[in-house]
């Protein structure tokens, strides 16, 4: 009898339990609210950035573009950093499988396209266009670089292999090849508005992207008169048209409207307001989707173009590849700030899949070089500005170094002069964790596998992992190695090419790192511990980083009961949470923690509240919904326009909030927790 009493007892608190946690509101109009997080096939995915010419020369033949002559005709000089040095498609698709070796499942390359080879502005003043950012014919391959039939097999090999391709655009200018009649500075709108072809002033933003766009003359339109040196020179033949650029002169800073309508160092600034530059501009990147079967593209400067653009550009561009079968092609933009509140409204209000994460990278800089980790605190707490109804933060492509700032590894000796070789190296291992492991798609810049590193950014930071010839580069120190660029770099030993294939094996091994959320925990002095939880299995992972020359204890606070194992690097003695857990981070290093239980259900399901909450300088309005008594839910904004609700986004990592534009007679949020049970709350 006492043998089965227990078991009915047992089996009593089984169907209780069960009970709690059935969807008891499925039925209700709530229900259709309810999302999940949106995460899209892309996120968590490694990607490797990769400037062509400086990554692997297969085919000297090509490495003056099959032109002869000097550098001045050609463009090369292997022996000066700002001219082409040979790399190539030839060779890029000769090392897929070093990419494969370091785990990298995205490559993202330059500019591909055909380029003005060579500016020449005298004594000494040449610089040719090797980065790919010059472009003249956007309908072809540069032939430094290879051709269609080359870049397609690279693309087919690194698919192969599980690799997505990416292209680095342009959309909002070309090649300088329009000038004007003596000096060009900036001219304001205010100063020279625009004028049609009769002669009358418009106001550009008011007509952006309107099919009834006036129509323009070159006497009448513009503050100054564009004179076309090469009247058939770039493809497609609209971009010769010189009454589709803004023609107001040259940027002399970079803020306010110059950042739109000036020239930038010179290149000639489309008038992307136009229709039909919009639409040109959308066939030219549909096709390329068409025939070389890539991924996805990397938006350069994508400030310098109005909203009005990227709202008609991105949405087609997206369209079109689903109509390929490539339903998570992806769209991310450069948004050089580190204001979170500027590079958001790229992904919200002008439709951007995602952005390079700036803010990220100023506050990891800071964190790594040992300046504290309230910066990365403040990056995590504006995360929720990302969130819409198909995007959020975990699109967000993260980066700790880059091909026009420089390299990590540059930073951190400039942050921390005289550091040792082996605090070098641990600070930029470090740093590596912190990308792994954080939200969003990681991006390695091509040779910091191998230690690369130099003196500054921009030209200064795109060494040949070939053999250099530059003289500024050959005896380079790198870390982690005794080698220089002088050498060439393709070593698989090197403890970074090593430690990033690893932290690629273990992040895409489990789908915490991509579908998992992840919740500050802890930002104090030298430490750094976020959570990320599985929705699905509802196990809680715990990231403790120390950028301390000491090493750190901390109590961090988690969610699931029971004990934490460390899984990275394993360690046999597991800790117990009481609420908290004690780690204990060794200098400059990171622990990675999983709980033995999932978070524990909720004795009820979701009883959410809503209100409005502050103002950003931007005019959007703050939605905060406070669920207690829930350790892990999904909260589904709403807004009801025109008597119908529309879905704004949906956050799932406490404080659960949502930024809006949107006008509203009613907001609403409808919270589901793992177990599927819904409730909500409007105002």
């Amino acid at each position: 009898m006492l043998r089965v009493k227990k078991t009915a007892t047992a089996l009593a608190v089984a169907l209780a339990l069960l009970s709690a946690v059935q969807p008891a509101t499925a039925g209700t109009p709530d229900a259709g609210l309810a999302r999940d997080s949106v995460r899209t096939g892309l996120s968590g995915v490694p990607f490797y950035m990769v400037m062509i010419d400086r990554f692997a020369n297969g085919d000297p033949g090509n490495d003056r573009g099959g032109v002869p002559g000097d550098r001045l005709v050609n463009g090369f000089d292997p022996t000066d950093k700002q001219f082409f040095h040979g790399g190539d498609l030839t060779g890029l698709s000769g090392k897929v499988d070093y990419l494969a070796g370091l785990g990298v499942k995205a490559v993202w390359i330059n500019p591909p396209f055909r380029n003005r080879w060579v500016v020449d502005f005298g004594a000494g003043g040449a610089f040719a266009a090797y980065h790919g950012y010059a472009i003249t014919d956007f309908t072809s391959f540069d032939p430094h670089f290879g051709t269609a039939a080359q870049m397609r097999a690279f693309v087919d090999k690194a698919h192969a292999r599980g690799i997505k391709v990416f292209f680095d655009i342009t959309a909002g200018y070309t090649a300088d090849e329009i000038t004007f009649d003596g000096p060009h500075p900036y001219k304001t709108l205010a100063e020279t508005p625009y004028r049609d072809a009769d002669g009358k002033p418009f106001d550009i933003k008011a007509v952006a992207g309107r099919p009834d766009f006036p129509k323009l003359s070159v006497e009448k339109s513009f503050p100054y008169q564009p004179i076309v040196t090469h009247p058939t020179l770039k493809k497609p033949d609209w971009l010769n048209d010189p009454t589709l650029y803004h023609n107001r002169g040259d940027a002399t800073v970079f803020e306010g409207e110059q950042l739109e309508y000036g020239d930038f160092f010179g290149l000639d600034d489309l008038m992307t307001e136009h229709p039909r530059v919009v639409a040109g501009m959308e066939q030219i990147y549909s096709s390329w989707i068409d025939t070389m079967n890539i991924d996805g593209y990397r938006v350069d400067t994508t400030k310098h173009v109005n909203d009005e653009f990227w709202q008609a550009f991105a949405p087609v561009i997206q369209r079109h590849a689903v109509a390929q079968g490539k339903k998570d092609f992806f769209v991310f933009g450069e948004v050089y700030s580190g204001d979170p509140l500027l590079t958001s409204h790229y992904t919200t209000d002008a439709r951007m899949t995602a952005v390079l994460d700036f803010p990220f990278q100023g506050a990891a800089r800071s964190f790594l070089a040992g300046k504290g980790a309230a910066d990365l605190g403040r990056v995590a707490d504006a995360d929720d500005l990302y969130t819409d109804a198909d995007s959020n933060a975990y699109s967000l492509t993260t980066f700790v170094g880059n091909h026009d700032m420089g390299r990590l590894s540059t930073m951190l000796k400039q942050d921390r002069p005289g550091m040792s070789e082996q605090e070098w190296l641990a600070r930029v291992k470090l740093g590596n964790e912190l990308l792994y492991l954080w939200r969003g798609n990681p991006v390695v810049y091509y040779g910091d596998e191998q230690g690369f590193a130099g003196v500054a950014g921009d030209a200064e930071a795109r060494q040949d992992m070939f053999p250099s010839k530059v003289p500024d580069f050959v005896d380079q120190d790198q870390v982690g190695t005794d080698r220089t660029p002088g050498d060439g770099n393709f070593d698989p030993k090197h403890p970074l090419y090593k430690q990033l294939a690893e932290l690629s094996a273990f992040t895409t091994s489990n789908p915490v790192w991509r579908r998992g959320n992840q919740v500050l925990r802890l930002a104090d002095g030298d430490v750094v511990a976020f959570s990320r939880i599985d929705r699905e299995s509802g196990r809680e992972y715990v990231v403790a980083l120390n950028a301390s020359t000491v090493a750190k204890t901390v109590d961090v606070p988690v969610g699931a009961a029971g004990r934490y194992d460390r899984i990275r690097p394993q360690l046999t003695t597991p800790v117990t949470s009481t609420g908290t857990i004690r780690v204990t981070v060794p200098p400059l290093s990171s622990a990675v923690y999983r709980s033995s239980k999932p978070l524990p259900p909720a004795a009820a399901g979701p009883k959410p509240t809503l209100k409005l909450g502050n103002t950003t300088s931007d005019g959007r309005t703050e939605l905060v919904a406070a669920v207690p008594d829930q350790p892990y839910a999904q909260a589904t904004f709403a807004a009801r326009v025109n008597g119908q609700w529309q879905v704004l986004g949906t956050d799932d990592a406490a404080p659960y909030r949502l930024y809006t534009k949107v006008k509203a007679t009613q907001f609403r949020v409808v919270v589901k927790d793992r177990h599927g049970r819904i409730g909500s709350a409007h105002l």
